[in-house]
């Protein structure tokens, strides 16, 4: 059973497990924060995991060309705010893209469907965003 923590357009209020949380304010962006029996981790929109990715620096994304075909970004449009521990760094092509904690994030191109997982650990240094 999936349960969602949804950062959109307004302020909300979900109740997960009895307990209230406030979603962070994220313009035109959706990341959930998906509770499974092994534990939590975010995903985008559509449900797809986010990843992140060891060689990123804080703020700066180094997953440009042909890794980010393997690896989308996960795209913020130019007027989404940083918001709790959700940020928007600028890429090397002046785009923008979501970060959590300051580590840009992405989606994998071998996930097929909601909940998929098969870019955590990929060469040792991409991993499922977690809370």
């Amino acid at each position: 059973m999936f349960k969602s923590l949804l950062i959109a357009t307004a302020i909300t209020t979900t109740l997960s497990a009895g307990s209230a949380f406030a979603a962070a304010h994220a313009p035109q962006a959706a990341i959930h924060m998906i509770t499974t029996e092994s534990g939590k981790y975010y995903s985008d929109a559509k449900g797809m995991t986010l990843y992140t990715f060891d060689k990123d620096e804080k703020g700066v994304s180094n997953c440009n060309d042909g890794c980010a075909v393997k690896w989308p970004p996960l795209m913020a449009p130019d007027n989404a705010e940083a918001a709790g521990d959700f940020s928007v760094v600028t890429r090397a092509d002046g785009s923008k893209q979501w970060a959590y904690k300051g580590m840009p994030l992405y989606t994998w191109f071998k996930d097929e469907k909601r909940g998929d997982m098969t870019g955590d650990g990929v060469k040792g240094v991409w991993h499922v965003a977690k809370p």
